[in-house]
């Protein structure tokens, strides 16, 4: 089968009848990035099913959005080969794709005599994964490097090689790329129930029946759900809810690394953070729930985020709180990936995939199609994909109503609609007629920002809606 080239974007009304070669279930980072590297084989024809109606809508919109080093992972685990390698290749295609990365470095920073002593050991855990640049600094050194941190850190070690990065424009870079090269993404479309039968899968979703030969649960929060529907009975996903603050960007030059507490088993802790946008984030909890649905926001959560940043940087809490949100992150028993193939099912399953996953997701898509490969099917020959240039988000790089090149080219760069984040009706309006478009104002803001700021729509919000209902005509 071909999958030709300027796959569909469908969001409603029936499904194809025929049978695809593979059905990846779950657009999210992962699963977008396995559709991707599935679309180098231009002979497959592939969907990418997701129950919502855009593109990373579940954990992968709601992270810390850190290019990890996995200085801290499980040595020998699949989850540190996979963040490291996942590392280099996301760095590499953020460059080329035009997804904003900072590498600011991070400072895990130790308070008390029991974290102190952990730092050797924390120290000899990166050495173990590969990574080799980090050293312990003292606590003079610490307070000239972050001269805001409360009162009291002993030491910490430095990791120079953290990044924090765009997780929006990563995902949508993915999606993108994979439509344009024809697979076909189909959204709205929760699968209700799985069957296979006469060695073809069958998706029982909300828009109908969809058929493939090949199934990949990339499902995040519900993969253990579909794994059971086939017969598994292999990992429990636990969803653990993170809360997040969004400071100001006024806030902003008071925070020059990542900040990160000694992690404990719930995960790495409250951290402080910069993000490419330009804001500072105080985050997440780690609240292990019931409810797979569950992102509200809750009082108790927030007023532990003040009190754990009270003591990370009280100067932080005195800045305005301009945005609060909360995300899921798939908790399994086991501290590592649940990546496995069943090639008598014809099937595989990405599970476990937790908040390491953004960093790790370019080699996690590589790792699943050597195990289709090694599975017994045939990709058919590669070819390369035709790069992509996002919108830059980035903060630390010039945005469009920066460069009169750009906008003497075209004027509406240079018109302003959401003051702001400086969002121009040229870029609202790429976003509106690209490959995935938003379904929604929630998705227009991710691709441009716009209503993200200090006012949250307050002022632009009426004018940016103008232009959303214009656009869907």
């Amino acid at each position: 089968m071909t999958g030709g080239t300027h796959g569909p974007v469908t969001r409603r009304g029936p499904l194809p009848s025929s049978t695809y070669d593979i059905a990846v279930v779950g657009a999210g980072v992962v699963g977008s990035a396995i559709a991707r590297a599935l679309a180098h084989h231009p002979r497959l024809r592939v969907a990418l099913v997701e129950a919502q109606d855009d593109v990373g809508q579940g954990s992968s919109k709601a992270n810390t959005a850190i290019l990890h080093t996995g200085f801290d992972a499980v040595p020998g685990s699949l989850e540190a080969r996979l963040v490291r390698e996942g590392a280099h290749l996301l760095a590499e295609y953020a460059a080329e794709s035009g997804i904003p990365v900072e590498p600011v470095g991070a400072l895990l920073v130790a308070w008390d005599e029991e974290q102190l002593a952990a730092l050797p050991r924390l120290a000899g855990k990166a050495e173990r994964n590969a990574c080799r640049d980090t050293r312990l600094i003292g606590s003079a050194e610490l307070y000239e490097c972050e001269p805001h941190l409360g009162p009291g850190a002993r030491a910490a070690l430095h990791v120079p090689g953290e990044s924090i990065i765009c997780p929006w424009t990563t995902t949508l870079a993915y999606a993108t790329q994979a439509v344009r090269h024809g697979v076909d993404l189909h959204l709205n479309c929760r699968v209700e129930k799985a069957s296979r039968c006469d060695e073809t899968h069958v998706l029982h979703t909300a828009r109908g029946a969809l058929r493939a030969r090949w199934l990949i649960n990339a499902a995040g929060l519900h993969a253990d759900t579909l794994d059971r529907a086939l017969g598994h009975d292999d990992f429990t996903v636990t969803p653990r809810r993170g809360q997040l603050l969004v400071f100001d960007k006024l806030a902003r030059d008071l925070v020059r690394h990542i900040l990160l507490p000694v992690p404990t088993a719930l995960g790495k802790g409250v951290l402080v953070a910069p993000t490419v946008y330009g804001n500072v984030l105080l985050g997440p909890t780690a609240e292990d729930l019931h409810d797979k649905c569950a992102t509200d926001s809750t009082a108790d959560g927030l007023a532990l985020l003040r009190e754990k940043g009270r003591r990370i940087m009280p100067e932080l809490l005195d800045e305005e709180v301009t945005a609060v949100y909360a995300g899921l992150r798939a908790a399994t028993e086991e501290d590592d990936y649940r990546i496995s193939a069943h090639p008598d099912q014809a099937y595989v399953t990405v599970g476990g995939i937790r908040s390491t996953g953004l960093t790790a997701s370019l080699a996690i898509a590589a790792y699943v199609t050597e195990l289709l490969t090694d599975a017994g099917l045939d990709l058919g020959p590669a070819e390369d994909l035709a790069p992509v240039r996002m919108p830059n988000l980035g903060e630390a790089f010039p945005r469009p109503y920066q460069r009169p090149e750009l906008i003497v080219a075209d004027p509406e760069y240079g018109t302003l609609v959401c003051h702001c984040e400086r969002v121009s009706r040229g870029e609202i309006r790429d976003a509106l007629a690209s490959t995935v478009p938003p379904a929604g104002l929630d998705g227009l803001r991710r691709r441009t920002r716009a209503r993200a700021g200090r006012c949250q729509g307050f002022y632009c919000g009426a004018a940016v809606r103008a232009l959303f209902e214009e656009a869907r005509g």
